[in-house]
């Protein structure tokens, strides 16, 4: 971006002060709307509280998975899917509330953006991006499986049907940084040709009114917060300061919230957690930096914007502490394939389905409702270099980095940043027996202030030698060995994701390793509650004219399109889809 637009200096001359568009948050969802807008000649400015190091906010640290339907990339691996059948799977996780398909009660806004997200998976999205030069890795991942009952009929539960019934998490060559990179792109033509003023360091406190009308924010001016020479990633994602050295009001015909979720406010993401599902715990990890902060949907709200579902959140029960952190409290999200056992604070299984990969959310509800801050993954060496992966960007070199001769490396189960975790994390605790790895285990907990649960080391061994029996057996009658048996059957997991059936305790494959697991906060489902074009909407339903909203502030869209469960890969997407469709019909209604 050009010097004047990437500092927080005052605002000079008219065309800094008042556009067409204003965009709150410089993010894959604003930054699609912003290109959108500057596409159809829209004079517009992007504001954002955060330095410009960190242009593209969470979007660039992802794994840039996206929820794609009929794909090639599908096809390839022989897996047949099509939109009926993922808006299938779709509302069967979400659960919307009754009459939202009849387009009645607070549920009715995000079941229309779910029929038209699935619609633009299995149509537009693929060759739309392919067309900017966006690619993906071939072998499909299949997250979320669900494994709970399929009736096809409405269900009091909340879990049956639950899951995808095919894989679709497609992983992006380039992980984050290569989804964002042609809107990054975009944005600088657009600034070089006078449509764009990217303005950073600037955090908005309130939006302005004219009667019933938005006409634009008030913006607190942070000072200068340059990274250390030393820092990370160039300082991108680390705390910034929140000093206050000026004030500016920006005007304009609409104003754009693209400023995301809650993820990094820890005490309002357990205010916010619903009741029946216990209380997040006081130790928690952030999959967040710190400036997802919730601040701009509270700003929103003195405005009159109505906040719906705010008890919906997307957060995880398989988060290790980074060795390396970049923001407060940073964590790490395992990816694991099915072959671990899941135990509890107390050494007790997770029910059935809830396995590694299965579903995420009812793992998360069941350690909450115990009052655990920890469950544990129980495993081998064999099964974590065959079957772990970790979440994030600058966790996997190979992708973000687009090197083949990396990816072979993970291809062949010796993955090095998972090695390297292995090597340099206290959450692993290794040991020859599980009497050894019982021992470790209590350790840490005992280490850990504030956190509770113990390991009996007898009911360990117990259980790791039935486990041990099942799968020996040949067949198992296990309920996990037989899920695990079945993942084998998709080629891509046999080859890559999942681990040869042997014991635990098989020399050759060992030692033993015990992972203990964190809840890592990540995504807000619920936030402002939008109509079909992203025009937010007061608590009557009525339209506040001139106020908009896309991405994780649209609860990625309708203020809920994930309904209680998301079905992964579709939180980039939904930035996209959110930020494509709003960014156009802003444009179509200026003046």
């Amino acid at each position: 971006m050009p010097d004047a637009d990437s500092n927080n200096g005052p605002a000079v001359g008219e065309d800094a002060v008042t556009a067409d568009v204003i965009v709150v948050g410089a993010g894959l969802s604003g930054l699609v709307t912003a290109t959108q807008l500057t596409a159809a000649g829209k004079r517009v400015i992007v504001v954002d509280q955060e330095p410009a190091r960190s242009l593209g906010g969470q979007a660039w640290w992802s794994f840039g998975g996206l929820f794609l339907v009929g794909s090639p990339e599908q096809r390839r691996v022989g897996v047949h899917d099509d939109a009926d059948l993922a808006l299938s799977d779709w509302l069967g996780s979400a659960r919307f509330a009754a009459g939202a398909d009849r387009g009645e009660g607070p549920d009715r806004h995000g079941y229309a953006w779910a029929e038209g997200f699935v619609d633009f998976a299995a149509g537009e999205l693929r060759p739309w991006l392919h067309a900017m030069g966006v690619r993906w890795f071939p072998l499909v991942q299949w997250a979320e499986r669900g494994g709970y009952p399929v009736t096809g009929l409405p269900s009091a539960s909340p879990d049956t049907e639950h899951g995808n019934s095919v894989p679709r998490f497609h992983v992006t060559w380039g992980t984050g940084p290569g989804l964002l990179e042609p809107f990054v792109r975009a944005a600088r033509e657009a600034a070089r040709a006078g449509l764009l003023h990217l303005r950073f360091r600037h955090r908005v406190v309130e939006v302005l009114r004219s009667g019933d009308a938005v006409t634009g924010v008030r913006a607190e001016i942070l000072t200068d917060d340059d990274a250390p020479a030393a820092a990370p990633f160039s300082g991108r994602g680390t705390p910034s300061s929140r000093e206050v050295t000026g004030e500016v009001e920006l005007r304009a015909q609409a104003v754009v919230v693209a400023s995301g979720g809650i993820g990094a406010n820890h005490d309002l993401a357990r205010a916010r957690w619903p009741r029946e599902a216990g209380r997040l715990p006081d130790r928690m990890l952030s999959g967040v930096p710190d400036s997802t902060d919730g601040l701009m949907l509270g700003v929103a709200g003195e405005a009159g914007a109505a906040l719906v579902h705010e008890d919906r959140m997307w957060h995880y029960p398989e988060g290790i502490a980074n060795h390396s952190p970049v923001w407060t409290d940073h964590g790490i999200r395992i990816l694991p394939g099915p072959s671990s056992l899941w135990l509890d604070a107390d050494g007790g299984r997770l029910p059935a389905p809830l396995y590694p990969g299965f579903d995420a959310l009812g793992a998360l509800r069941h350690i909450t409702s115990r009052g655990d801050d920890h469950s544990w993954f129980v495993l081998n060496k064999t099964i974590m270099e065959k079957e772990f992966a970790l979440s994030g960007s600058e966790q996997n070199p190979d992708l973000t980095g687009k090197s083949v001769p990396q990816l072979i490396e993970r291809v062949r189960g010796r993955s090095v940043p998972v090695r390297t975790f292995a090597r340099r994390s206290p959450e692993f605790v290794w040991g020859t027996t599980p009497a050894e790895l019982a021992a470790g285990m209590n350790a840490l907990v005992d280490g850990t202030p504030g956190s509770k649960g113990h390991i009996d080391a007898d009911a360990l061994a117990a259980m790791v030698a039935a486990r041990d029996a099942q799968v020996l057996s040949g067949l198992g009658k296990d309920p996990q060995v037989v899920a695990t048996r079945a993942a084998r059957s998709f080629w891509v997991d046999r080859r890559i994701r999942v681990a040869p059936p042997r014991a635990l305790t098989d020399p050759a494959d060992g030692p033993m390793l015990a992972v203990r697991l964190s809840v890592l906060t990540r995504k807000t489902l619920g936030g402002l509650w939008c109509d079909a074009s992203g025009r937010v909407l007061d608590a009557s339903g009525e339209v506040i004219e001139g106020l908009w909203a896309v991405g994780e502030a649209a609860g990625f869209g309708g203020g809920g399109v994930h309904g209680h469960r998301a079905l992964e890969g579709t939180f980039l997407g939904g930035c996209l889809f959110t930020g494509r469709t709003t960014g156009r019909a802003v444009a179509g209604q200026l003046t």
